[in-house]
């Protein structure tokens, strides 16, 4: 990834670029327990701090981050916060579980105009949905991979934009980057 961390000292405008980044939980397993309460396997547990280490790599610290409440999420989430140089601020989102494009498009909605950069941390097809959604065009070759690769565990999708939050819709954005660890 080869996006420009933003500074911390700005607060931003409603007309300011900003960034989304979408995290796809890593791999989980399929114990005999609810859906919501699947763990990470052993895969998923190596992967997250891989896409954890990713994100550093690229300068994309995100101010916010608004995780589903699953726990294949928050256990994605820990170990990819840290490799992180900062820990940003972390909501745990109920209706990020199951969400629907929709859904998922209204949240973003609701965000304060001082966060830059967020980050979801959820689940597909949501999170594919969203990136495709929102991405009405690409930087380089990012739209076709993710086109071929689709959207697996621990992919990564950073998306900007220019304007409020109150302004995300379909096709507002740029596909800055789109990363899959065994892509």
């Amino acid at each position: 990834m080869s996006v420009a961390a933003s500074s911390p000292e700005s607060t931003p405008g409603p007309s300011e670029t900003r960034r989304i980044v979408l995290l796809r939980h890593a791999k989980a397993d399929w114990p005999e327990v609810s859906d919501i309460d699947r763990p990470l396997a052993e895969r998923g547990r190596k992967d997250a701090p891989v896409a954890g280490r990713r994100l550093a790599d690229s300068g994309i610290n995100p101010e916010l981050t608004l995780c589903s409440t699953a726990a294949r999420t928050r256990e994605t989430w820990k170990l990819v916060v840290h490799e992180l140089p900062q820990r940003p601020k972390t909501v745990y989102e109920e209706r990020l579980y199951e969400a629907s494009l929709g859904e998922l498009i209204a949240l973003l909605n609701e965000q304060p105009d001082d966060v830059r950069d967020l980050m979801l941390v959820g689940h597909n097809p949501g999170m594919h949905a969203l990136a495709d959604a929102l991405a009405g065009e690409a930087e380089g070759d990012a739209l076709s991979r993710m086109k071929r690769v689709g959207f697996p565990t621990a992919a990564i999708a950073v998306i900007g934009f220019n304007g409020s939050w109150k302004t995300v819709e379909h096709g507002v954005g740029k596909l800055l980057d789109y990363w899959a660890p065994h892509a």
